[in-house]
């Protein structure tokens, strides 16, 4: 059976963030197929996606399923003209983490994480658990209050 990456499990220990472990029988091709086979909402899906602010300089968005970052609310929030979404080699060197696996929990550097306001008002979502075809499902409010995550409206309906 597969399992988090071992650092994803450390970091839910470290932070005494209950989980389950969601695992995908098949590869999913799609959010709706992912939540599917997750057994939650679409908006309970959240995608992770690594930013830069700059060299060396990240942070992690936490996007719900059927939502995407609105760039000019996220500069807004943070107060800077200019952000990128760095090639999957710049983001798996900052996360440790490969595209479609990633997560907050047990990044290689603890960067800073803003998630959207829509998360706050969720039960249980899932996110990327380090390893592909693993999720993994926290409480929401506890996720976002135990990684120090900066709450804010920085999505738009895709």
């Amino acid at each position: 059976m597969a399992v988090p990456a071992a650092s994803v499990v450390a970091a839910l220990e470290e932070l005494g963030l209950p989980y389950r472990v969601v695992t995908h029988d098949a590869p999913v091709r799609s959010l709706a197929e992912a939540a599917a086979a997750r057994g939650v909402d679409v908006v309970d899906v959240v995608k992770t996606l690594v930013v830069r602010r700059g060299d060396d300089d990240y942070l992690f968005v936490l996007v719900p399923g059927g939502r995407s970052i609105s760039w000019p609310k996220l500069r807004g929030l943070l107060g800077v003209s200019r952000m990128s979404m760095p090639p999957a080699d710049e983001a798996f060197a900052a996360t440790g983490f490969e595209r479609g696996t990633i997560t907050p929990l047990g990044s290689v550097r603890p960067w800073p994480v803003v998630a959207d306001v829509v998360l706050a008002s969720r039960g249980e979502v899932t996110l990327g658990s380090g390893v592909h075809d693993v999720a993994v499902g926290v409480d929401a409010l506890t996720l976002l209050e135990r990684v120090g995550a900066t709450v804010a409206d920085v999505t738009e309906p895709e």
